[in-house]
Formats: structure tokens, C-alpha cells, sequence
């Protein structure tokens, strides 16, 4: 299953994006053998500043026909590292070719996005900054596919 994270906003080269690419790399060797991945970052940019609905527009053009749209959204499922691990799992094994993943800008997620997701997760009831979630993301995605693997990442 090809995993896909849509956000809104271009991260330039910082600590963030070097900790991206890392957790994205070690995700990409790791999901390999277990029927996961490639994870590629599609970045949009709503350059004249429409808000949620014009970002939507943006996002919808990323969107693999198909795939499993999971949102970010602080009003979404709060779930353990394993309990995510095994629903991703369960994703790939229902046979969904493609899951994405979607942050939205700094107004969060148009409406219609929301409405059309078929999973909403959150990392909690504090807001994070895009670029932060973005790290937690790609962490936990790779965090994931450790746990799947049977990987001694995941102490808990």
C-alpha cells in the first residue's frame, strides 16, 4: 500500500525537513517487506490565499484515485502507537492500493475535505504547528510499520 501525506505549505530546508526525510526513509526501508509504501510528500500552496476551500482544491488534485483519506484533525481519533500500527495494517490487508494522509493550513481542512475522509486522526487536543504534525506523522507512520515488523523501536 502506497502511503501518501497532502499538506498544505512548502517546508525549505530546516531541522524539520532533514527529520522528515529521515523518518521517511527509515518508514520506506522498514514498510518494504511488509507490503507498505513508498511514502511520498506531496506539498500544495495556495498562493492567493483563498483559505480552506482553495487549499481543498489543491489537495483534491494529489488525491490517488481511490485511496484511503485519513485526516488531521484535532477533533479526530486520538489512538495508541500500536493501535494506529494495526489499523494501517488493517488498510493494506482490506487491499487499499493507496492511504493519504491530509494536513491542511493554518485555517485547517476545508469542510468538504472532512466530510470525505473515511478516518480522522488527531495527536491530541492541543493544536500543533503544520510542520510539527508533519513530523509526528512521518514518525509515527515509521513508527508503525516497526511495530508490523516486529522491530524493538516501540518500547512500550
Amino acid at each position: 500500500m502506497r502511503v501518501h501525506i497532502c499538506a498544505v505549505g512548502r517546508l525549505r530546508a530546516s531541522p524539520e525537513r532533514e527529520l522528515i526525510e529521515d523518518y521517511k526513509t527509515r518508514f520506506d526501508r522498514t514498510g518494504r517487506a511488509l507490503g507498505l509504501g513508498p511514502l511520498t510528500i506531496h506539498e500544495v500552496e495556495d498562493k492567493k490565499n483563498g483559505g480552506p476551500d482553495a487549499e481543498a482544491a489543491l489537495l483534491e488534485r494529489a488525491l490517488p484515485k481511490g485511496a484511503l483519506i485519513c485526516v488531521m484533525d484535532e477533533r479526530g481519533k486520538i489512538m495508541k502507537s500500536p493501535d494506529f500500527a494495526n489499523e494501517l495494517g488493517g488498510w493494506r490487508d482490506n487491499g487499499r492500493s493507496d492511504a493519504v494522509f491530509l494536513i491542511g493550513g493554518a485555517d485547517g481542512l476545508a469542510k468538504s475535505l472532512r466530510a470525505r475522509a473515511d478516518f480522522r486522526l488527531s495527536f491530541g487536543a492541543m493544536v500543533w504547528p503544520h510542520m510539527l504534525a508533519r513530523v509526528m506523522l512521518t514518525e509515527q507512520l515509521y513508527r508503525a510499520a516497526s511495530i508490523l515488523s516486529g522491530s524493538p523501536y516501540h518500547r512500550a
